[in-house]
């Protein structure tokens, strides 16, 4: 970022922030801009709550900086932490680290913000002025321009585009392989949007599906997708091998859930309306699993309890333990640190074009640094790995790829993505060495995102793998949709109640029910509930009735919308045609979750093939150019199951770099 943005940012948040708390006594500015030495407190307003610093200042020097408390986004704007609480930063410092210590560094308040982290460092900065004042400084004396060293040129056998999970995937495999690797991200840290996904895994898991009974309603799934006639022979013959099995599966005797790699794969593609790549697929479905076992052999830990994903259509669905990504994130970044002799990160680069030598070879990536906004230039002995996720938050890619006729005006639509993350960069960059495009009409909304801003935080963690025991309502109280259907159906029909928004209801029912006046109860992304209900994320009360008053909502229609579920339960049918139930709605406390829809992930991207070559207009593979994660297209059709997303990342990140290593020997 540049710095004279930053200087402009610093100070509309000073101006916006006039309001904060501070603490110790206040000085007033003396003619010889001395302060009067001391410790100073002050807060301002971050991304999710109050930052609060404390600055310790000489007569003439900001001696030390330290944020003391702050409820930022792990891995964004505050520490990202392992399972154990370790602080983990191979992968690049937080903002709550790196702007106190560049303050005191440069002993100015116009250091640079964290790209992808504003917000959080304009409240830093903010608070630190606000010290200063209290500390008798005129605060227009402590922001002398700051200047930035530069990247120098670099070379390494491997080149990953992007530090988000499919990035991290690729690169960590090419180094357990051997191979010398850079990663150049453009925020300040790694994980992209990985970093803030659901924390989703969908895979085939018998160990786990063995304790999962299924019910009739459940076989009717599988029995509608094999009843269907194929639409070319290989639909006819994933059909028949999964017929196969399940007629095995029923030979048996079996009661327990049904699954297999080869349904995962008919039923992926079937719900993309068969407009993806069937063999890629394939691809993707077929190592999900051997995918879940190499990042469990890296420390990432899954609830031993698999579920039902929102919008993931079967019970397979592996759940981080961890809040959001960070488990991800955190395992990943490990593994930066043990190889860092073979991994180099280089944070605050953007990407901005690929080059090629004279045989056409993609050999080199040409980048800037954003804050020196010096030119260098990174290139590979061996390959580049394009990961630079999708354009979702890129409201005027959306809106011109958006010609499918599924979605109408998505222009007012918010986001789930971080807007630094997702704005189609690498598409760009591909499409300049002759890649062709795939599926770039194909975009998903998601139902999950706040009613504040779009994003996909703060709400109970039943709201993202317990479709099994919740429901949706709109501000009538009334049910408007099977809660287990998928996303584009879901968000269509949210799109089309009062004020585009609707609530997920769920009661003090059902073995994910957690105990909401735990002290230790935290929402999916580490939030208190009393946090949630202060700040409007969600509502609750002892009873229905007690929640309708406060919903707005007329009891007795919302008490009728419970009491036809709950009977649809006892019955198995549904009005909506629903058929994944376990649990009837029935004692308090009831909590409400106001939600929207939000254009989510683009399904289109950079053609590839099976071993994540990047191919061209022909067809052809580009020579030493690869693809993995949301930037590729073809893979998930029209539709996108809930917590594909994740798998994607790993099997086409890891994928990517195995082909590269066998292509350079």
């Amino acid at each position: 970022m540049k710095k004279a943005l930053s200087r402009v940012l610093t100070v509309l948040m000073a101006v916006s922030l006039v309001g904060c708390s501070s603490t110790g006594s206040t000085g007033t500015s003396s003619s010889t801009g001395k302060m009067k030495e001391g410790t100073y407190t002050a807060s301002a307003m971050g991304m999710n709550n109050m930052v609060e610093v404390s600055v310790d200042v000489t007569a003439d020097s900001i001696k030390a900086v330290t944020v003391t408390s702050n409820e930022e986004t792990p891995g964004i704007g505050g520490q990202l932490k392992d399972s154990k609480d370790k602080v983990m930063t191979a992968g690049g410092l937080s903002p709550v680290d790196l702007i106190p210590q560049e303050i005191v560094e440069k002993q100015s308040l116009s250091v640079d913000n964290v790209t992808g982290a504003t917000i959080t460092s304009a409240a830093i900065k903010s608070a630190v002025g606000d010290c200063l004042k209290q500390a008798g400084a005129n605060t227009d004396d402590w922001k002398k321009d700051v200047t930035y060293e530069g990247n120098k040129d670099a070379e390494a056998d491997v080149v990953v585009v992007g530090g988000g999970g499919a990035g991290l995937a690729a690169a960590i495999d090419a180094a357990q392989n051997g191979k010398s690797v850079i990663v150049i991200e453009k925020n300040g840290e790694v994980g992209g949007d990985t970093l803030v996904c659901g924390a989703i895994y969908n895979s085939p898991d018998e160990a786990l599906q063995s304790k999962v009974e299924m019910s009739d309603s459940v076989k009717t799934t599988i029995e509608k997708a094999l009843a269907e006639t194929p639409v070319d022979d290989a639909h006819a013959a994933l059909q028949a091998e999964v017929q196969k099995q399940w007629d095995e599966y029923k030979a048996e005797g079996r009661t327990d859930l049904f699954d297999s790699k080869e349904w995962y794969a008919l039923q992926t593609w079937i719900n993309g309306d068969k407009v993806g790549n069937l063999e890629l697929v394939k691809t993707l479905c077929y190592n999900a699993y051997d995918g879940l076992n190499w990042i469990e052999s890296m420390g990432m830990e899954f609830s031993d309890v698999i579920g039902q994903g929102a919008g993931s259509l079967w019970q397979r669905t592996h759940t981080s333990k961890m809040a959001m990504g960070t488990g991800f994130i955190s395992v990943y970044d490990d593994q930066l640190e043990s190889l860092k002799d073979k991994i180099t990160v280089l944070t605050e680069s953007t990407a901005e074009s690929l080059a090629q030598n004279a045989d056409g070879k993609v050999n080199s990536v040409v980048c800037k640094n954003n804050k020196s906004a010096d030119e260098f230039t990174v290139t590979a002995a061996d390959g580049v790995i394009l990961c630079t996720g999708g354009f979702a938050a890129n409201s005027k890619m959306v809106q011109e790829y958006n010609i499918s006729g599924k979605w109408d005006d998505l222009s007012k639509v918010a986001t789930t993505n971080r807007y630094s993350c997702s704005q189609g960069d690498g598409i760009t960059m591909a499409t300049g060495v002759g890649a062709s495009l795939t599926d770039m009409d194909q975009i998903q909304l998601l139902y999950l995102g706040n009613t504040k801003d779009g994003q996909l935080t703060k709400y109970p963690p039943r709201d993202v793998n317990g479709t099994d025991q919740i429901i949706f309502i709109n501000k009538n109280g009334e049910r408007f949709v099977n809660e287990g259907d998928r996303r584009d159906v879901i968000c269509l029909g949210v799109l089309a109640q009062p004020d585009a928004m609707f609530y997920m209801l769920e009661s003090g029912d059902g073995d994910k029910y957690k105990d909401i006046t735990d002290p230790e109860w935290r929402s999916a992304d580490g939030f208190t509930f009393q946090y949630l209900v202060d700040n409007g994320y969600i509502v609750y009360d002892d009873t229905l009735e007690g929640l309708a008053g406060k919903l707005g909502m007329d009891a007795a229609t919302l008490q009728k919308t419970v009491d036809t579920f709950n009977a649809s339960v006892d019955s198995g049918t549904d009005e909506f045609g629903r058929t994944l139930f376990s649990t009837k709605l029935e004692n308090g406390p009831w909590v409400a979750t106001p939600r929207q829809a939000c254009v989510h992930h683009t399904m289109g991207g950079v053609t590839i093939d099976t071993e994540a070559h990047v191919l061209d207009e022909s067809g052809n593979v580009i020579s030493g150019l690869y693809a993995a994660g949301e930037v590729t297209g073809g893979i998930h059709g029209a539709n996108r199951l809930g917590g594909n997303a994740v798998v994607d990342t790993v099997v086409f990140g890891k994928l990517a770099a195995d082909t590269l290593l066998a292509d350079s020997k």
